[in-house]
């Protein structure tokens, strides 16, 4: 066969670089999932931890995923990719990592809270527990959905 000089055409669509990473799915979720995680920690944070095994493993998830997503997204945004297709292997393989990871740390959270609820401080750290453990659901989904989506692009 006779090559006609013509690059093949890739199926696949092009990683995003700079700002239009905050407009393409599910790259997009990468800054939320950076948000409501921070959110996590400051809440429980904000508490006295009372119970440090439970909330110890909860702002070790949410702390260090905060920071490997940051770095993820200066990654995007400064275009470190060169548009290779490990990338999109390596950030689903992330995902779905930290997705499980968070779930059990939104699970520890909801159990913490529930054990504050009659504690010593009980109004002001169960509400702070309580807003933790629901920013730690909504982490775990936006996450789930950032893992999920990349094979649907």
């Amino acid at each position: 066969m006779a090559s006609t000089g013509s690059p093949v055409a890739s199926t696949q669509p092009a990683l995003p670089s700079g700002p239009s990473v905050f407009k393409t799915v599910p790259y997009a979720f990468i800054l939320p999932e950076i948000l409501c995680g921070t959110w996590v920690w400051i809440l429980v944070a904000a508490t006295t931890v009372f119970y440090p095994l439970l909330q110890g493993w909860v702002m070790y998830v949410s702390v260090s995923s905060c920071l490997i997503s940051l770095l993820l997204l200066i990654s995007y945004l400064f275009g470190f990719h060169n548009n290779s297709e490990n990338w999109k292997v390596l950030d689903s393989l992330y995902h779905g990592a930290t997705a499980i990871l968070y779930m059990s740390a939104a699970v520890l959270q909801a159990n913490a809270t529930i054990r504050s609820e009659l504690g010593p401080h009980s109004p002001l750290y169960y509400h702070l527990n309580c807003a933790a453990s629901f920013f730690a659901f909504i982490t775990t989904f936006l996450y789930i959905l950032h893992a999920f989506s990349i094979y649907y692009q």
